[in-house]
């Protein structure tokens, strides 16, 4: 479980270098402990705006961002969300591969 928990901040880590740093700072607030009561409701509501994609402003990005801030906080859910995380992680990788060898680049 453990090991769960240190490739979820992993992956919450390497969300965050993508982040500007106002909101990257925001991020790390809402991880901390202290944080879980804003943390639980801003998952759930993250999950419902990613079930209701399909409409404008709303999109499917916020599902697993939400998933990811459950996870937090509930540890049998740390082990599916870091298999999905790392199934995406190794398609994100392929994906970026694919379109440097498209464009005649090194591959990333």
């Amino acid at each position: 479980m453990t090991s769960h928990r240190a490739e979820l901040d992993r992956h919450f880590a390497w969300f965050e270098s993508k982040l500007p740093p106002k909101l990257a700072r925001f991020s790390r607030w809402v991880r901390q402990p202290s944080s879980r009561l804003v943390r639980i409701p801003l998952g759930i509501l993250l999950i419902i705006g990613g079930i209701f994609s399909f409409l404008p402003v709303l999109g499917l990005w916020m599902l697993p961002l939400g998933l990811m801030l459950i996870a937090q906080d509930i540890p049998f859910l740390q082990g599916p969300i870091v298999r999905l995380l790392t199934w995406m992680e190794r398609k994100w990788i392929e994906r970026q591969r694919a379109r440097a060898e498209k464009r005649g680049e090194p591959a990333p």
